[in-house]
């Protein structure tokens, strides 16, 4: 071969190395490009997909339109109103909160027995829990995992001037924690506090409202004021309906301002009884303090642990 083609044959060889070298290049920079765009594409309907996980507490003495203790009761006159009314309650918030966007919704029917909503008539793009033979009452079913808690139909706690107030049941003089006086509105908050998750909105009579304030910057609606402890002067459930609707409309629009209600750890839990045989009896449990012949006190871990045992202390311990 001589050297003008061997020349030639290195010429023909590079040439072909760079035109193949080139397509790869290219070929490479298309298959970034598509990856890069399929990865935008996936993130955005990601973000787009991601539906907000909201908690809702139902009880029902704070609840528009019910006006006497018989309403809450299951053999009450105008019980079968009272859980009609709290349903409706229920769909009236469901709906603003789906209006806004995709959600997650959690119900947890949080009154007397648990088993009060009307689950044929609740929205049906919602789960619920009902009983109340489950640990964390009220809260059950809450966690880390979502991105709000809303609390319907709330009540004021024991000794308040408030419609029907108590705490727990009628048992239950008083509860503290970590020398805080709470109802069970702040009970609630408290533990979800420890779950990161922010109550963006409560219901209830104003007594209610005006404790919840004191504890918790967020929303609120009144729907009822207190005559006395048994009567309560009613604003129409359609017009708390609306103002439920609007108020979670707004709170979900400032939902990234949301506050935490937190006590601290360890919580100092010290409850206040009508007797002093229940005092009594809880002093089997190790680790209980007697304060007084009434009252007595635990500190628990966290509030994953306080929470079960005021639950146990005030429902579950009988005599």
């Amino acid at each position: 071969m001589g050297f003008i083609e061997i020349v030639s044959s290195r010429r023909v060889y590079w040439h072909s190395r760079i035109l193949s070298f080139t397509r790869e290049v290219v070929m490479g920079k298309r298959a970034t490009l598509v990856f890069v765009l399929l990865m935008a594409v996936a993130l955005a309907a990601y973000g787009q997909e991601q539906p907000l996980k909201v908690f809702i507490s139902v009880d029902m003495e704070g609840i528009g339109g019910i006006g006497t203790g018989k309403m809450v009761s299951s053999g009450g006159k105008d019980y079968a109103l009272g859980r009609k009314l709290m349903t409706e309650e229920v769909n009236a918030v469901v709906a603003a909160l789906f209006a806004h966007g995709p959600a997650e919704i959690l119900v947890n029917d949080s009154h007397g027995d648990m088993q009060n909503l009307l689950h044929t008539e609740l929205d049906e793009r919602v789960t619920y829990i009902q009983g109340n033979i489950k640990p964390f009452g009220m809260v059950q079913g809450l966690d880390s995992t979502f991105d709000a808690a809303i609390f319907l139909g709330y009540h004021t706690r024991a000794g308040a001037n408030g419609f029907l107030a108590h705490t727990g049941s009628g048992s239950v003089k008083g509860l503290w924690l970590n020398d805080r006086e709470v109802g069970e509105g702040g009970l609630n908050a408290a533990y979800a506090g420890e779950m990161g998750v922010p109550v963006i909105l409560v219901s209830g009579d104003l007594e209610f409202t005006k404790e919840f304030e004191a504890l918790v910057d967020t929303r609120t609606v009144s729907t009822k004021q207190a005559v006395t402890p048994q009567v309560a002067h009613l604003i129409h459930p359609k017009r708390v309906r609306a103002r439920l609707s609007a108020a979670t409309t707004e709170a979900l629009d400032d939902l990234a301002n949301a506050s935490l209600f937190t006590v601290g750890t360890p919580v100092r839990i010290t409850m206040r009884f009508s007797t002093t045989t229940r005092a009594d009896i809880l002093q089997a449990i190790p680790g209980m303090r007697r304060v007084d012949g009434f009252t007595v006190a635990y500190t628990a871990r966290d509030m994953v642990e306080a929470y079960p045992l005021i639950r146990l202390m005030y429902k579950y311990v009988s005599f």
